[in-house]
């Protein structure tokens, strides 16, 4: 692959991880854009931006990391098993569900609306509870559906925490932290079952485009914890519906 475009697809992977517009599904927009196949061909780039991402959020969250005590750990472990499970059981189903997009529309058109959701509960006002096994369970469970290309993970994770009682700060950081162990996994699975996954890889661009993700998800997801903190969502959802919008609009032209 061309330096240029594994630095364009480092950028969208490394942005969107933690925006919540869903990676998956901009990163499956942009291969077909640009004429790549992380999923195939390109396999190791794919590996290796996700890497990028989360050497991302272990920088940004070492601190925490270093601080968090059992508990904690065993709330995102708990929280960490429905998205594997769901990766293990659904993910060729779902590659073939989603090959070309299809469906992508709907995809970011529900998560439109789950950030609408969350919007108003944030604006109504809510009792805040504290995270305990259940609601780890309950973000966890959500963050299984974000398997599904155009779900976004940030964005399911941190309504789910709202829904479930959590601060807007505690599920913000629940939310991103929860990513560690599903990327890692992710990264783990792909490296362990694909036979010849580095098989004539251009070594330059997976250096760039892994340098683009990390940086890039670095500062968003530095921009993620301000907005997710202190401001809405509704920007996000107006992006996906008319996103959704454009992508119904071509695949109808185009039949």
């Amino acid at each position: 692959m061309e330096i240029w475009k594994a630095a364009v697809l480092g950028i969208v992977q490394g942005a969107c991880e933690f925006l919540p517009v869903s990676s998956s599904g901009h990163l499956l927009l942009f291969e077909r854009l640009l004429g790549a196949d992380t999923g195939g061909a390109d396999m190791f780039l794919g590996v290796m931006l996700h890497a990028g991402t989360l050497a991302a959020v272990v920088a940004a969250y070492l601190p925490k990391l270093l601080r968090l005590r059992l508990r904690q750990w065993l709330l995102l472990a708990l929280a960490t098993l429905p998205a594997g499970l769901a990766g293990v059981l659904l993910h060729d189903a779902l590659d073939a569900l989603f090959f070309g997009g299809r469906f992508l529309w709907l995809s970011f058109a529900c998560t439109a609306l789950l950030l609408l959701a969350c919007e108003h509960r944030l604006r109504r006002g809510y009792p805040i509870r504290p995270l305990w096994a259940g609601r780890a369970l309950f973000v966890g469970c959500a963050q299984a559906l974000a398997v599904i290309p155009g779900l976004s993970r940030s964005g399911t994770t941190f309504a789910a925490g709202v829904f479930a009682g959590l601060s807007r700060e505690e599920a913000a950081d629940f939310s991103f932290l929860m990513s560690i162990p599903v990327i890692a996994g992710a990264i783990a699975a792909e490296l362990l079952f694909s036979e010849g996954i580095a098989a004539g890889v251009s070594w330059q661009s997976l250096a760039v485009g892994t340098a683009c993700a990390a940086l890039c998800g670095f500062a968003c997801l530095r921009r993620m914890q301000r907005l997710l903190r202190e401001k809405g969502l509704r920007g996000f959802a107006v992006y996906l519906f008319i996103l959704a919008g454009v992508l119904l609009a071509v695949q109808s032209f185009l039949r």
